[in-house]
């Protein structure tokens, strides 16, 4: 079960980033409500990836916590970048009332 939390958090990331994306292209009216789902998704992906590492120290596997620390450290600041940077120009988009 807790696999899933690895497959769950990629799901929710990769989500995070393509609200945004849809939400520029078709130029929807209800643009904050899509960057709000956006930056939830972004921290729920966050969320798991959290709950995985508390799992890997209740387990007591700390060659697992050190190989995979560094990489999701970077991961983790990406997510949050790139989703953080979609919302805004979608939501800058919407400001200025632009139609596609």
């Amino acid at each position: 079960m807790i696999v899933w939390l690895n497959a769950g958090s990629l799901v929710l990331g990769l989500l995070a980033w393509t609200i945004p994306v849809v939400s520029f292209v078709k130029f929807r009216k209800n643009g904050l409500i899509l960057a709000v789902m956006s930056m939830g998704a972004c921290a729920l992906s966050l969320s798991f990836q959290i709950f995985y590492h508390y799992h890997l120290v209740q387990i007591g596997d700390w060659s697992a916590i050190m190989d995979i620390t560094g990489s999701t450290a970077f991961a983790s600041a990406v997510l949050i970048i790139v989703t953080i940077f979609l919302n805004a120009v979608t939501l800058i988009r919407h400001r200025k009332g632009v139609a596609a």
